[in-house]
């Protein structure tokens, strides 16, 4: 607004005396509430500009939110002591509540109006009043109430027409401040999303990530909490999900909620994770912080991506009795939460690509090591053996021994790590890797030699005959080491139609004096499965146990 606007809106007839002295000190003061783009800076430029114009003790500007709410309350000439004293800020009952369409209002004597509901303790006396609006874009942006001249007279026509002119400039101005603040809010929720996404492909685990997302969103909200809240059945389809669980909480100090239920049916959070519509609400339709001395009031809950992975619902909420979140917020939050759950899911998407590149180059190797490694160590073996038989003296035959043992717990170990590099995602041990445990674990101490081979996809094989395996051999492999006196070892297992579970040793037999009781169980577990067990004296002496069970 021009100088020239200002004296068209304040006419010189208007005002009775001092026109020229007024209307400069109206352009100062515009100047002067137009001098600045922050929008809390320049609300106090208003209030203070206007009580300096006509000479007021006090003065209070209301800013009204989406609903018609007080939202913001700043005032002049009641210091901090004394507001500290009278508690609670207005909310805009009594004369403060007058609907805008009978402002512009000038009162003598505030007791004497309808709307007068008197005044809270320790509140300074006020007896005149002058408030009028503040349009911004032709919408009522707030109130603007001015009190008791220092002269104790009332406020004139004049002081009206010049703080009605004050009024109309100071909405450009709070325009202005508004569109400026919301382009800041923009760019820092930029560059809050910009970090998250920066913190996931640099790596971090998704418990980091979402601790960072509830963190700037409670700090971009001016909130007082923040909480994430993710599906307990995370496999589950998102139409059999009836619970959510707290992961994440700021704000909550020692007393967090982490780890609380909340049921689905029923609570905001619920019905947002339900149909991934943001909401603003007054208060959450279920206490979700009951039982830890705090409560929420106002509060803002959002979708936090849609994916059976990364469904979940992001909430920031504020104390009881805090200003309401503005529709701007609301956006703002939203789009932050649909930023942030498409990172999370492409950081997740390169987590598992990341996977299985490692998992590629741990087969690699598990290759090479198999195909190059344990066949050299064989051919090594074989010929130590034959070298053995060459020997005329024993001690140096035994030495040999000792050194072909040796060699034979090293394939052993070797053959371990080769299947431990491909462990199984969900974190239980796959049966190769199981089996070759139960090897490992009778013979590594034990005076013979033990050549294992396996072959086929022993990763179909169904985790009920799985357990059955493995105990079946562990028996047949603790029989042959305890009782048989065997110098040689063969274990076979191979998977096709069948899987077959073959211990050969070359030792004395199974003496009488053995208890039957596991080679008994042995053959249970066969029939339970619909296979077969039979225990024979092995060619050359020895035992033979070979156990099979169906696998279609």
């Amino acid at each position: 607004m021009t100088v020239d606007d200002l004296e068209h809106a304040v006419r010189p007839e208007q005002i009775v005396g001092g026109y020229r002295e007024r209307l400069d000190a109206l352009v100062q003061a515009v100047l002067a509430v137009s001098s600045g783009l922050a929008l809390d800076a320049t609300l106090r430029r208003i209030v203070e500009a206007a009580v300096d114009l006509v000479d007021a003790r006090y003065g209070a500007l209301y800013v009204l939110g989406d609903a018609g709410m007080y939202e913001q309350f700043v005032h002049v000439g009641v210091d901090d002591a004394t507001a500290q004293r009278i508690g609670r800020l207005p909310t805009g009952h009594g004369v403060l509540g007058v609907p805008v369409e009978q402002l512009p209002l000038r009162l003598s004597d505030l007791a004497q109006h309808p709307a007068s509901i008197g005044f809270p303790p320790h509140h300074p006396p006020m007896r005149t009043l002058l408030g009028v609006p503040i349009l911004a874009r032709g919408q009522v942006f707030g109130r603007l109430y001015l009190a008791e001249k220092t002269d104790g007279r009332d406020f004139t026509m004049d002081d009206e027409i010049i703080v009605r002119g004050l009024a109309a400039a100071a909405g450009s101005a709070v325009d202005n401040a508004h569109l400026y603040e919301q382009g800041q809010r923009r760019e820092r929720w930029l560059e809050a999303t910009g970090e998250v996404t920066t913190e996931l492909l640099a790596g971090s685990d998704t418990k980091n990530a979402l601790q960072l997302i509830a963190s700037r969103a409670q700090e971009l909200t001016a909130s007082d909490y923040t909480l994430i809240a993710l599906p307990r059945q995370r496999e589950a389809a998102p139409w059999e999900i009836t619970e959510l669980s707290v992961v994440v909480c700021i704000g909550m100090g020692d007393d967090s909620i982490t780890g609380r239920v909340i049921p689905v049916a029923g609570s905001t959070t619920g019905a947002v994770f339900t149909d991934h519509v943001p909401r603003s609400v007054d208060r959450f339709a279920l206490d979700l912080a009951r039982g830890l001395g705090v409560h929420f009031g106002p509060a803002l809950a959002m979708p936090l991506g849609t994916g059976k992975s990364l469904g979940g619902v992001l909430v920031t909420a504020r104390s009881p009795g805090s200003p309401a979140y503005d529709e701007h917020a609301l956006k703002l939050v939203a789009t932050f939460a649909d930023h942030a759950a498409l990172a999370l899911r492409d950081a997740e998407n390169e987590w598992a690509r990341r996977e299985l590149r490692v998992l590629a180059d741990r087969d690699r190797i598990a290759r090479d090591m198999h195909d190059h490694v344990l066949q050299q160590l064989y051919g090594v073996g074989m010929a130590m053996q034959s070298t053995q038989q060459r020997i005329q003296a024993p001690e140096v035959a035994a030495r040999i021994t000792d050194h072909m043992n040796q060699l034979q717990r090293i394939i052993i170990d070797i053959r371990s790590a080769i299947y431990d590099l491909s462990p199984d995602p969900a974190g239980v041990a796959p049966l190769r890797t199981s089996l070759h445990t139960v090897i490992t674990d009778f013979t590594a101490d034990a005076p013979l030699s033990t050549t294992v081979r396996m072959s086929g996809q022993l990763d179909r094989v169904p985790p009920p005959i799985a357990h059955h395996a493995e105990a079946v051999l562990r028996e047949a492999v603790s029989n042959a080491v305890r009782h048989s006196r065997a110098g040689e070892l063969a274990v076979t297992i191979t998977v096709g139609d069948d899987l077959v579970i073959d211990v050969r040793d070359d030792g004395v037999g199974i003496p009488d004096t053995v208890t039957r009781s596991g080679l008994d169980n042995i053959q249970v577990r066969a029939e339970q499965v619909g296979g077969a067990c039979t225990i024979t004296p092995a060619g050359g002496g020895g035992t033979r146990v070979r156990w099979t069970a169906p696998l279609q």
